[in-house]
């Protein structure tokens, strides 16, 4: 019994390869990129994104990869468009940025929701990120998504 569902499984995987393939994190690269509705210029442009924009890369066609960002919206990029810089986007309503990685360091600063960053470095829960206009400090893990 054990043998036949391993096979039934391993069939599976080899018939759906895209299931078997684990996501890959991205950055937009590039201000002002375009994501398609699908792999193609053909396609329309669903969104414009800009430079640091972190995606999950779930599949790849040719040179356009299949990605979702951090509410589950999904759509095609040019891979090229994209790089494996870390990048992190506030999934919370309101992330605190702190002066060390703890709640009992300074607050100094705010971001709201969607707000992107650049990751620098990460010590246990808590991640030290730069905005793109230089506000640089700490933020708890758990209000984030990305790399």
């Amino acid at each position: 019994m054990y043998n036949k569902i391993l096979f039934w499984a391993f069939s599976l995987l080899m018939l759906a390869p895209g299931l078997a393939q684990a996501s890959t994190m991205v950055s937009v690269s590039h201000d002002k990129s375009s994501l398609h509705s699908g792999p193609g210029d053909k396609h329309p442009v669903v969104w414009t994104l800009g430079v640091g924009f972190p995606l999950s890369a779930v599949e790849e066609q040719g040179d356009w990869y299949r990605v979702e960002d951090f509410e589950g919206a999904t759509g095609w990029i040019r891979k090229k468009q994209v790089g494996r810089e870390p990048h992190l986007i506030v999934k919370a309503a309101k992330a605190n940025i702190r002066s060390g990685p703890s709640d009992r360091y300074k607050l100094i600063g705010t971001a709201n929701r969607g707000v992107v960053f650049k990751t620098l470095k990460v010590k246990g829960n808590w991640v030290k990120v730069k905005h793109g206009k230089g506000l640089t400090g700490w933020v708890s893990r758990s209000l984030l998504w990305g790399s």
